[in-house]
């Protein structure tokens, strides 16, 4: 059941949930403004289908904004209509999906218009770690309209249609649409941040409903943990071959070879995404340092090095798993921090943000040590003493304060290269390799290669049961 018209917004909609499941609600609301003629408008729905429906069995929240009436702009009946989703949603314990396609603000409406935007603001700040929170944005989401989609835990956007954007890319200072545009989806993803995938949109529907089946419904639910038909054994033997990629290495050890990645296109070298390993949701984060074709072919290198917003993209994943019950488990290779000006403005307050999240995390947390681990970049990336509950590395990993060479370097400064040689063996030996930190209780176990995936299920079955007692207060500050 639902709107009638034949248009874009009720034809996503119904692309996106199962068959024949949507009911519209609140069909029948129009305008309620008159200034500026607007009452001889035809409104119809006042530009926003809402309602429920299915995906996969799943309940879900769905508005979808119609650009044919009024732009799709937020009037005041407008943004109550996706107020009263929330709402519902909240009550039910259910997701919300947004389909964004908006010319705006409504000029008529004004300071109704504003009061609406501020509403939506205030749901969807209420509704953050209680439901998840998806947009998809497939045409214009500017001014207000882009703190909607900011709001969102997820946001994915049309390749070739969205432009999502505070200030138009002509009214920034000393620049034009033509020398950078600022709206556009490839300056979003790779430079902003803001956005999870793009595709077509029968991509970015797929890619809801797939994400929205990995997810729980909300944060009573316990996470999410579904059957799995995967051989629980099952032997992982090339991690060696591309383990500097992560992707490659959190599609080999989930159930099904399933991966989700966050923010792809974002902060390549830190990488964020879910996989699935005895049917249950987990969280990666992952180090990388190179990244591979289909082919297997070397693409991209990256320094093993922690970034400003590498940092961001990990700490904001993190807390996301943390409110929705979704254990963590990162992958770390990581020797230090990228030493750029750009970067040194913001990795302190980064660093400090990602530390708290893994931190404050109550999941189940478990650290692999994939290549380096060396210094406090180390530390951040969910060490024993920053609250891991396990800890593995593979048979190869480094651990310690530096590189054992670069280390007798400097203890050794005045010696010649012969006596430097000899103290960076020795220093390996004893300070730079994983079985001296497994002889301290720093790493719980040293695992294979083809073994990882099940150790990490082990792993997943034990914590299950996980709980902790946090300190009486109301909030950190980072």
């Amino acid at each position: 059941m639902g709107n009638s018209n034949d248009n874009c917004a009720m034809r996503r909609i119904t692309q996106l949930v199962d068959e024949n499941s949507f009911m519209e609600i609140g069909s029948l609301v129009t305008a309620r403004s008159t200034d500026f003629n607007l009452s001889k408008a035809d409104t119809p729905s006042d530009g926003v289908i809402t309602g429920h429906g299915l995906i996969d069995g799943n309940l879900v929240f769905v508005y979808s904004q119609d650009v044919s009436v009024l732009g799709g702009t937020v009037g005041e009946m407008h943004a109550k209509k996706i107020a009263s989703v929330y709402d519902m949603a909240m009550k039910m314990g259910a997701p919300v999906v947004g389909i964004l396609d908006c010319a705006g603000v409504r000029l008529q409406e004004s300071v109704d218009a504003l009061e609406g935007f501020g509403l939506i603001y205030a749901k969807q700040a209420a509704a953050s770690g209680v439901i998840p929170q998806i947009s998809a944005v497939f045409g214009s989401c500017g001014g207000g309209l882009a703190v909607v989609s900011a709001l969102s835990d997820f946001t994915y956007a049309q390749a070739d249609k969205a432009k999502i954007f505070l200030n138009s890319p002509n009214a920034i200072e000393g620049n034009r649409m033509d020398k950078c545009d600022t709206s556009s989806v490839e300056f979003q993803d790779a430079q902003a941040g803001t956005i999870d995938g793009a595709g077509s949109e029968e991509e970015i529907l797929s890619d809801i409903r797939t994400l929205v089946c990995m997810l729980p419904s909300n944060n009573a639910q316990g996470g999410c943990d579904d059957g799995c038909t995967d051989d629980l054994n099952r032997a992982c033997e090339s991690l060696d071959t591309m383990k500097g990629d992560p992707r490659y290495v959190l599609s080999e050890i989930s159930d099904g070879h399933l991966f989700i990645e966050a923010k792809a296109g974002y902060a390549k070298e830190m990488v964020t995404g879910f996989i699935k390993l005895n049917g249950i949701t987990v969280g990666a984060v992952a180090n990388c340092t190179e990244e591979y074709d289909a082919q297997g072919k070397k693409t991209e290198s990256y320094d093993a090095a922690l970034s400003a917003r590498g940092c961001h993209k990990a700490a904001e994943f993190v807390s996301f798993c943390d409110a929705f019950d979704i254990p963590v488990i990162s992958f770390t290779n990581v020797s230090g921090f990228k030493a750029s000006m750009c970067s040194e403005r913001n990795l302190a307050k980064a660093l400090g943000r990602l530390t708290c999240a893994f931190a404050n995390a109550t999941v189940p947390k478990v650290n692999l040590i994939m290549d380096k681990a060396y210094g406090s970049a180390y530390a951040v990336m969910n060490c024993k003493s920053l609250g891991a509950d396990l800890v593995y590395a593979w048979p190869d990993a480094k651990t310690g304060m530096m590189d054992s060479a670069l280390a007798a370097k400097i203890m050794y400064a005045d010696e010649p290269a012969s006596v430097i040689e000899k103290k960076a063996a020795e220093y390996d030996a004893l300070q730079g390799n994983v079985r001296s930190a497994a002889a301290r209780g720093y790493i719980d176990r040293i695992i294979d290669y083809p073994d990882t995936r099940k150790y990490l299920i082990a792993a997943m079955e034990m914590l299950y049961t996980k709980r902790v007692e946090q300190p009486n207060k109301k909030h950190g500050t980072k």
